[in-house]
């Protein structure tokens, strides 16, 4: 069950961070990650979860292995859309430091406290805390902190501008996806194409490698390999997610042989320019001319000469 903190009280302040022993990589319960949530039990992510006006708070453990000590820098970063309070969630944050010296072979626990704004709405409002070693080779890492925001829920999703175009002889595919919800989003998407001569795509729902935040805008591109040398296809592209989130969007796809299309106008092009040039000799000639080329035409259709 996710780790939830309640309501804290008010204008709690951040304690600064605590040294502790580092436990060998193999029982480390963060799992050899450089910032994990810090507690006995291993946490992909924050959880957190209040009204607006409330102060949270949990705290963030930095391992270092290293046999020298190691300067972390801490940077809460936003992941979200902010929605009702003019700025991004990550701004609700505040680390008790925000450069942490951990010393070799020691893991350090960083508190830090999400003040929800009172005009916050209701909704998913995620965020993270990125850490960043000192010096070139430095690692970093980022750490999820999902928020909720009580209070009524909406899960809507769109599908908006479907497109389909031809590169070297393999349809590509690409379409948005946008969370006009306030709960995060796991959609999968499908899509089918119908065309003149039947159906000529159909691929099955495919979840996303990763989930859709309120308020967030990506767009997807995927590849059709054999798509129709001659038709008219009408490509749907449908999304679904929990919640009862549903958006649907179409685009059209005409197929064309161009290199076929190409040979058929060139031999359009090289008669018309024979019957120019045949049309442009009889009008140089005079009447003679173009009585000459009449017995001419008339010798060869009937094969005789006089």
């Amino acid at each position: 069950m996710p780790f939830r903190i309640r309501a804290v009280a008010a204008g709690a302040t951040a304690l600064t961070a605590a040294a502790l022993p580092c436990a060998p990589p193999s029982a480390a319960a963060d799992g050899g990650r450089l910032a994990a949530p810090a507690g006995a039990h291993a946490r992909p992510y924050f959880y957190l979860e209040g009204g607006p006006g409330s102060v949270l708070t949990d705290r963030l453990a930095l391992t270092n292995r290293d046999d020298r000590a190691r300067t972390f820098t801490v940077r809460p970063t936003d992941s979200g859309s902010g929605r009702g309070s003019g700025a991004g969630s990550g701004d609700w944050i505040v680390t008790a430091e925000r450069t942490v010296k951990v010393p070799a072979r020691t893991r350090a626990e960083v508190p830090f406290t999400v003040t929800v704004p009172r005009d916050a709405l209701p909704g998913d409002h995620p965020s993270a805390l990125s850490v960043r070693g000192a010096g070139p080779s430095a690692r970093t890492a980022a750490v999820p902190v999902h928020l909720r925001v009580n209070g009524p829920t909406l899960a809507a999703l769109t599908v908006e501008n479907v497109a389909v175009a031809d590169r070297d002889g393999t349809a590509v595919i690409r379409y948005d996806l946008v969370n006009r919800g306030n709960t995060t989003l796991d959609p999968r998407v499908a899509v089918r194409a119908e065309g003149l001569l039947g159906t000529a795509l159909r691929r099955a729902a495919d979840r996303l490698p990763e989930g859709l935040p309120p308020g967030r805008r990506i767009t997807r591109t995927e590849t059709w390999p054999d798509p129709p040398a001659l038709d008219s296809v009408d490509l749907t592209v449908t999304a679904t997610a929990a919640g009862g989130a549903h958006g649907t969007a179409r685009a059209t796809y005409t197929a064309v042989p161009w290199a076929a299309v190409g040979l058929l106008c060139a031999g359009g092009g090289a008669a018309a320019g024979g019957w120019f040039l045949r049309r442009r000799r009889a009008n140089a000639g005079g009447p003679a001319a173009e009585d000459q080329e009449s017995g001419t035409e008339r010798e060869l259709a009937t094969g005789v000469t006089a």
